[in-house]
């Protein structure tokens, strides 16, 4: 007899309705027509339920659920011996654990709904790995045997018999003010066990905000704050789920020094991040994560921080000799040359004149500038320097303010807008969101092909909009935005929640759009990987964040870049393979040759 194929199914249980349905999954299951319960489903339960031993993986009950509810997958051969957590019947299931190792930064790199969160969970003693034994849970002697041989054995002992502390910095920041009570330095002081406020505090500019509420602070002082908790607690195993959501290229930096900050020769830290080059700051080394979202999740054997991740964007794992996604991702950019007098005539030519605003105690100028058709341009600064407010004076939101008493003329641009934070109030389904709001863009094929199925917005389309979670949110607002007939769009950081891969698609969904529908884009990003493969030009703020700063006039990409990068002190490097941006380790030989030749920006290796 042949090996059988390991088989897993997939029953959502937010989309099986058994009261709503004919039970057509049960009705058409060649085996349970032969008498045997491959399927049960009764009009009481409250979802089917789908023998895996049993299921010949026909595919037959996949296609006639009404409600899309079941998958069937196929899992490579070999895995079933790997099981180490299963929530439940016909739920998600986590194969083999990341190995962190004393004294070194652990990445873990992998789309949304992987089992990143899951792994960090088992990791940290806080979920006990059932080794998909959910009936009969394993106790700690035959898991302890069970990672026999391996790094995770001493681990596991260190955690059970040492009792080493684990400290999680949660995923979504947004939930803090719930749990949390009283103000920043209140709260900082209770958990101080380092002696490290005041420093932490200075690092993560946490100073100017320190008496104000949990409550009260933005996303990105949310993060820092959370970030800093951690970091003052003692403990053995740190780690952080997502630390540079929502923070500017410059935070995002100093929060990867501070984590890097807390290794010590036995402690353990660990990382989940989606900004690439981030990560390839931050780790020492990297676990990619592969499988189907939702359904299975596999950890690869750890690698070094290069390969991990190029690994990641290839799609194959050379030690398994497995191929994961279709496609590999690149990110080939070019200067885009419109200087020659032909190519100048058949661009239309937008101009706005130099406008300041004053709000408060904060002012911004911007300097005037001009923009084609068909162009990406980034806006490069750190939170606080006025982006949002340059967007909003475009989008005519905001009006500048007047020069000598007379109003500073700006063009009627007909404008849309994606806003940085996305509430969901709309109470309905995707479908009818879509269709009220961009019903002519919707229908049209071009549009579904080029938006909307690279945005898998098809699977969302009978989800309410108010169960969605951030990064369906985020991809339901791109498709909105850009379904909105207009000339310029105005995108205020579509990054945020989406993972790598979403990350990298999202990209190239824009820059398609803009180039074939002759538009422009003006597009806030912090993830540096992301910025640099839509730039067409950039603009560049400089100045004191929320006091006094000036909006540059768009420039190429590398003299924006440079110039970037230069108030940041940091250079990058592109990577051979795949020509991500890469950045260089602080006082290294490549850092010193770079700042020396005052090319802090890479186009070209």
């Amino acid at each position: 007899m042949s090996e059988r194929l390991t088989r897993i199914a997939i029953v959502s249980s937010d989309r099986c309705k058994p009261k709503k349905c004919r039970q057509e999954c049960k009705k058409s299951c060649p085996v349970v027509k032969t008498g045997k319960l491959c399927i049960e489903v009764t009009t009481a339960s409250k979802i089917a339920f789908i023998s895996e031993e049993l299921c010949i993986g026909c595919g037959i009950c996949v296609k006639k659920c009404p409600f899309e509810a079941i998958q069937i997958i196929n899992l490579p051969k070999d895995l079933d011996k790997d099981t180490t957590h299963r929530y439940g019947p016909n739920t998600f299931k986590l194969h083999r654990l990341p190995v962190p190792r004393p004294g070194q930064v652990l990445g873990l790199v992998g789309t949304n709904g992987i089992g990143k969160s899951t792994a960090l969970k088992v990791l940290a003693g806080k979920l006990k790995p059932n080794l998909g034994r959910f009936h009969n849970p394993p106790d700690w002697q035959e898991i302890l045997t069970y990672f026999r041989g391996s790094e995770l054995q001493n681990y596991f002992t260190r955690i059970l018999e040492d009792n080493l502390k684990a400290i999680i910095k949660p995923q979504y920041v947004d939930h803090i003010p719930k749990a949390v009570q009283g103000n920043v330095g209140q709260v900082l002081d209770q958990k101080d066990e380092r002696d490290m406020k005041s420093e932490l505090c200075a690092d993560l500019q946490l100073n100017q905000v320190i008496d104000r509420n949990v409550g009260d602070l933005s996303g990105g002082e949310l993060q820092r704050f959370a970030i800093a908790v951690v970091a003052v607690q003692n403990a053995e195993i740190y780690m952080f789920d997502e630390p540079s959501s929502y923070l500017d290229v410059k935070q995002r930096l100093k929060a990867a020094q501070v984590v890097r900050s807390l290794l010590r020769p036995n402690s353990y830290v660990i990382v989940v991040e989606h900004d690439l080059s981030v990560l390839d700051y931050l780790s020492d080394f990297i676990c990619c994560l592969y499988g189907k979202p939702g359904a299975y999740g596999v950890v690869t054997l750890p690698f070094s921080v290069r390969e991990g991740i190029n690994i990641f964007l290839a799609g194959f794992v050379p030690t398994e000799n497995l191929r994961f996604r279709d496609e590999s991702l690149t990110f080939k950019v070019a200067e885009t040359p419109q200087e020659s007098a032909e190519e100048i005539e058949t661009y239309a030519r937008y101009k706005y004149p130099t406008m300041t605003k004053t709000q408060g105690n904060f002012r911004l100028r911007v300097v005037e500038g001009e923009f084609t058709d068909s162009q990406i341009i980034v806006m490069l600064g750190e939170n606080g320097t006025g982006k949002t407010t340059f967007i909003r004076m475009l989008a005519g939101l905001l009006k500048p303010d007047s020069v000598e008493g007379s109003d500073v003329e700006i063009p009627e641009f007909n404008v849309s807008y994606k806003p940085q934070k996305i509430s969901p109030k709309f109470p309905s389904t995707v479908r009818n969101l879509l269709h009220s709001k961009i019903r002519d863009s919707y229908m049209h094929a071009q549009f579904v092909s080029d938006v909307m199925k690279p945005l898998l917005i098809e699977q969302l389309m009978d989800q309410e909009v108010v169960n969605l979670s951030g990064g369906e949110l985020q991809r339901v607002a791109l498709c909105l935005c850009l379904g909105k007939p207009a000339d310029i769009y105005l995108i205020d950081e579509p990054s945020a929640y989406l993972d790598s891969e979403q990350r990298i698609v999202a990209s190239k969904v824009i820059k398609r759009f803009i180039l074939h529908a002759k538009k422009t884009a003006f597009v806030v990003e912090h993830d540096f990987i992301m910025a640099t493969y839509l730039a067409d030009r950039v603009i560049v703020y400089e100045g004191r964040p929320s006091l006094d700063c000036i909006a540059n006039s768009p420039q190429s990409l590398l003299t924006g870049m440079n110039l970037f990068l230069s108030h940041l002190d940091i250079t990058f490097r592109r990577d051979p393979t795949n020509f991500r941006p890469r950045i260089n380790k602080l006082e290294s030989t490549k850092d010193r040759e770079q700042k020396s030749a005052g090319s802090y920006y890479y186009l070209d290796d």
